[in-house]
Parts: C-alpha cells; sequence; structure tokens
C-alpha cells in the first residue's frame, strides 16, 4: 500500500489537500503540530471517503521530532507515491523585529523542514512519485517587510526546479505551486479584504488550488501559478526594475504586521 504525504494538514490548504486526494481514492499519510486535530481529520476522511488514513503528530520546526517521525514511518514499512509540502510559516514584520527563536523557526519549518522531509521520503518511494510544493507569488521578488517568507519560498521554487531536472528521467514529477492570496485564516482573509479589487481577482480558494495542483503534477508542470491575474503579475515582476518593484512593496507593506504563530 502506499501514501500520499501532506504536511500541514490540518490548515486550510493541506486539509483541501486531504479531500481532494481522498476523493481520488488516495491513501493519506497526514502530519501537523496537534494530535487532536489530525484524529479529528482522519475520522472524518475516513468516514467520508474508502481510503487509509495514518498520522503523525510533528512539530517540523523540531529536527528531533522529524526524526521521530521518519522513525514511524520506517517502523511501520510506509511507501509513498506523492508527497505534498503544504506546511509553513507566514510571519510579516520588519526582519530586526523579530527574536532569535521566531527567525530560526520560520526558516527551519519553510526551509529545513521541507527538504529534510523531501530527502527521506524519496527513499521511501515506489519506482514512480508526484511531488507538490507549495511556494508562493512572495517569492518571486525579495519583499521588504516579508523577507524570510519571501527568501524560504524564493528558495523552495529554486530548488524544487532544480530536482525537477535531476529526477525527471527517475519516474518522479515536481511542480512548484506559487499562489498569491488564499482565504484561510481570518488574519489572511482580512489581508486580501485590506487589498480591495485587486485583492479580490487574485485570491484562489484552497480547493482551487489543491485540484488545480493535483492535475498539474500529473502532467510534470515546472511552476504552477493559479489564476490568469497571477500568471500576469508573474510575468511582471519578472521584468519589472528591480528598484521599481521593491519601493512599491516596502511602501505597501511597511505598516503590516502579522504572526499566527504565537
Amino acid at each position: 500500500m502506499e501514501y500520499t504525504f501532506i504536511s500541514g494538514a490540518t490548515g486550510g490548504i493541506g486539509k483541501a489537500f486531504c479531500i481532494s486526494c481522498a476523493k481520488r481514492g488516495y491513501n493519506l499519510f497526514i502530519t501537523g503540530r496537534s494530535k487532536d486535530k489530525l484524529q479529528a481529520l482522519k475520522d472524518e476522511l475516513v468516514k467520508d471517503y474508502n481510503i487509509a488514513v495514518d498520522f503523525f503528530p510533528c512539530d517540523l520546526s523540531d529536527s528531533e521530532d522529524r526524526a521521530k517521525m521518519f522513525s514511524y514511518i520506517e517502523k511501520n514499512a510506509r511507501y509513498f507515491d506523492r508527497i505534498i509540502n503544504v506546511a509553513g510559516v507566514d510571519t510579516q514584520k520588519a526582519f530586526s523585529l523579530y527574536t532569535r527563536e521566531k527567525v530560526l523557526f520560520q526558516i527551519n519549518v519553510n526551509s529545513v523542514a521541507t527538504l529534510d522531509i523531501t530527502h527521506f521520503l524519496l527513499k521511501r518511494r515506489k519506482k514512480e512519485l508526484e511531488i507538490i510544493t507549495i511556494s508562493s507569488m512572495s517569492g518571486v521578488s525579495p519583499m521588504p517587510y516579508f523577507a524570510i517568507y519571501s527568501a524560504t519560498k524564493d528558495m523552495l521554487t529554486n530548488f524544487f526546479t532544480a530536482l525537477h531536472y535531476e529526477l525527471k528521467k527517475d519516474g518522479v514529477k515536481i511542480t512548484s505551486v506559487l499562489p498569491a492570496g488564499v482565504p484561510t485564516r481570518p488574519d489572511i482573509i482580512e489581508e486580501i479584504k485590506s487589498q480591495g479589487f485587486f485583492g479580490k481577482i487574485s485570491c484562489k480558494s484552497p480547493e482551487y488550488i489543491a485540484e488545480k495542483s493535483l492535475n498539474k503534477v500529473k502532467k510534470n508542470k515546472l511552476i504552477f501559478v493559479p489564476g490568469f491575474v497571477n500568471k500576469v503579475l508573474y510575468c511582471l515582476m519578472k521584468i519589472a526594475p528591480k528598484k521599481l518593484v521593491l519601493r512599491y512593496i516596502a511602501r505597501r507593506w511597511k505598516s503590516h504586521s502579522k504572526d499566527a504563530f504565537i
């Protein structure tokens, strides 16, 4: 039996992936920080769909916790045909306002854990494997006042683009997904509203992100930018003078601050 691994499974995008995968008959191995939330999600999925669901609660920022999860996977002989890297930390504030702990927490979850998990699960695959990683439009350009998030997301896009070509002939399909606003938590919904008309037309639902991403990875799409407006913005950000883009971003985000991971 093979499983689809989903990190950040109990969040908005993660749960949408769980449901989309369950509808397709994929068995799931899910992880998140809360054992109670994972158990509730497992119960819901098993009740509604004819699939197997296993889970392991894990603080992905903690290397020892990840090692325990890897040990559980090996002990229980779990193998995988799909990896969906969703977990991420989107703290937004001036870099000087971070504590050391928050700097390391965001980097560890967004970058270190994602690569660590992917590296481990590559050895637990059968011949064919699909990898979907949730990056972000925020990684297309450096973002003042959102610097760690944009840097780590850019790193993910670059890494999985490189890995896409390394493993292209080995039966591994890899897609990086670059969404803009996704209405999941209340703070994100308010942020999207604050952007007015542009926020409204650029955001996509978690369900849309999950369904489209699962379809794109089947075609081995290298980078998927959900939504026509975001595709246009992606192209513009690539060709626009960097100084102008950075000035606009700095003005736009200087007065905004959020930290949903207390």
